[in-house]
């Protein structure tokens, strides 16, 4: 299935890892609109998290009907 992110909360509060607020909207910027191929929810969010490395507090997106 395919997924386009909407909007996305990503888990910034890392201590050890200080990410500049730049950076986040950045990520944050380059997340929303792009498409995701998974395989359900929990998949995306997998999907998402292994690609950049942060963790996801929320997300909202429309499953892509082919």
């Amino acid at each position: 299935m395919q997924f386009q992110v909407t909007a996305i909360e990503f888990d910034f509060d890392d201590e050890i890892a200080q990410f500049p607020i730049e950076n986040q909207q950045d990520l944050i910027s380059e997340t929303i609109g792009q498409i995701w191929d998974a395989d359900d929810e929990d998949d995306l969010v997998e999907e998402i998290t292994c690609a950049t490395g942060w963790c996801i507090r929320s997300i909202d997106y429309h499953h892509i009907l082919k």
